[in-house]
């Protein structure tokens, strides 16, 4: 009876920590805020840096289908504002793009010229060791001038479950197995 109960909490706490949502931004913050910035106080890598972006959170693009589009480019591509050979080409005026790893993910206009005038925009991603709650010992996602792998900023999800989610999950196997928990440290 006792051992039935301790199992309904640890895996209520289980879903509980594996179920952290991932949260959607409207770049720049606002709708229709990709476009050319009228001053570099109005720059979206202003807004980017005012905010914390984690893996599995959504960037959203509201623009003009017909005027703008958005380019996922590579680190170089963004310095040098080049269109031609980006990562992914989203042109359907409400673009969502899921944030699948940290480190830094470059964004530019494919319209000629805007990016050179400012719409262009760098997010990092902070890695899920460091989500809040959850420090770690490990390192901080790079910053957005020391990375650059050359690989796509897209990769694939590479799990999903914190270091504590961890320690629980092993935890209820031990139960699973007919073992018992003595103690459950949370790293």
């Amino acid at each position: 009876m006792a051992s039935s109960l301790l199992f309904r909490i640890v895996l209520l706490t289980i879903s509980s920590i594996m179920s952290i949502e991932a949260k959607e931004f409207a770049v720049g913050g606002e709708p229709s805020a990709w476009k050319i910035p009228s001053s570099n106080s109005d720059s979206l890598n202003q807004w980017a840096e005012a905010n914390r972006f984690q893996v599995g959170d959504y960037l959203v693009w509201d623009y003009d289908a017909k005027k703008d589009s958005v380019l996922q480019v590579r680190k170089k591509d963004y310095h040098s504002c080049n269109t031609s050979s980006p990562i992914a080409v989203h042109q359907d005026g409400s673009t969502r793009v899921r944030l699948r790893r940290s480190g830094a993910h470059y964004f530019i206009s494919g319209v000629e010229g805007a990016c050179e005038k400012g719409e262009k925009l760098v997010v990092v991603v902070i890695s899920e060791n460091h989500r809040e709650g959850f420090q770690s010992s490990l390192s901080p996602a790079p910053a957005p001038a020391e990375f650059d792998s050359g690989s796509p900023a897209m990769a694939p999800v590479t799990g999903g479950v914190s270091t504590a989610g961890r320690g629980l999950v092993g935890a209820v196997l031990a139960l699973l197995i007919g073992g018992s928990v003595v103690g459950l440290v949370l790293v």
